[in-house]
């Protein structure tokens, strides 16, 4: 019974952050971008573009082009996943609709990319985040990736160029630069809702003082140390390697110490996306 609450507790929350996510990203096109004729990558830069050009609604085109890639996504990622890109598509159109007859809250067209781009990418993020998607080149993206030496960003951003690159022959090519001013901000604003402000790194350290720079870390960072054992591929020796896990803030500071102890200690830093279980707590600086 506990479970099942928790269950219920977990949709709710999530479609309840997929419905804010879609409202987000209706305000910054409807509010921000499209009176200014700027325009998002992927599918709602398209259906902007046919809006632009039959006076039809943007909000119809957004939810008729990405039909073809529901069902791709159900076929090929998930039964969840394409539950999830629906919702949050058929939001945004309403979204979009809602907010159509309102007008742009401002005519620069710079400060429009800005805040568009930044409201635009919070909104994307957390559906991302919550495991949906508000674009059809994401899914082919996604299931190219494992078929293609290509990354799923390196792929969006090839279908990305091309369509922001079509704006300048619809709105002119000073409305494509700025779509993509608004494109790198929201892109940029994505990875940031996605990971937190305070995104956690993994750091790996071998050194011959690996227990003097794990007390140190203990004691100065408060942070837990897993020790491994490793061995020399080149040289046949035993190594220890200490592996945390510390906030962006304090990796200055976790050089810092290590290199006062062993300045030739190997350090290895990357990004963590998400941590969960453990000990692992925001911790004061020392």
């Amino acid at each position: 019974m506990k479970n099942k609450k928790q269950s219920i507790k977990f949709i709710l929350k999530k479609f309840l952050f997929l419905f804010l996510g879609s409202a987000l990203a209706g305000i910054g096109l409807e509010i921000f971008l499209i009176p200014n004729n700027v325009i998002d990558g992927g599918i709602v830069g398209i259906s902007i573009m046919a809006a632009y050009l039959t006076q039809w609604p943007v909000g119809l085109f957004i939810f008729v082009l990405n039909i073809p890639f529901f069902i791709f996504g159900y076929l090929q990622i998930g039964k969840s996943f394409a539950i999830s890109t629906v919702f949050s598509v058929a939001m945004l159109s309403m979204w979009v609709s809602v907010l159509h007859p309102v007008p742009g809250i401002t005519q620069d067209v710079f400060l429009a990319s800005i805040f568009g781009g930044v409201i635009l990418g919070s909104g994307v993020g957390l559906i991302i985040r919550y495991g949906g998607s508000l674009d059809g080149t994401e899914i082919i993206a996604i299931v190219l990736d494992k078929k293609t030496v290509f990354s799923v960003g390196e792929i969006v951003m090839f279908f990305n160029l091309f369509i922001l690159s079509s704006a300048g022959l619809i709105f002119g090519w000073d409305r494509a630069m700025y779509s993509l001013v608004a494109y790198f901000i929201a892109f940029k604003v994505i990875d940031i809702t996605i990971e937190g402000l305070d995104e956690s790194k993994e750091v790996m350290i071998i050194s011959d003082k690996d227990e003097e720079i794990s007390k140190v870390l203990m004691a100065r960072l408060g942070r837990g140390v897993t020790l491994l054992q490793g061995k020399g591929g080149y040289s046949g020796d035993s190594k220890s390697v200490l592996y945390c896990v510390v906030t962006r803030l304090e990796i200055a500071k976790l050089k810092s110490m290590i290199t006062e102890i062993d300045e030739n200690a190997f350090i290895t830093i990357s990004s963590v996306h998400e941590v969960m279980g453990g000990r692992f707590k925001k911790k004061a600086i020392h």
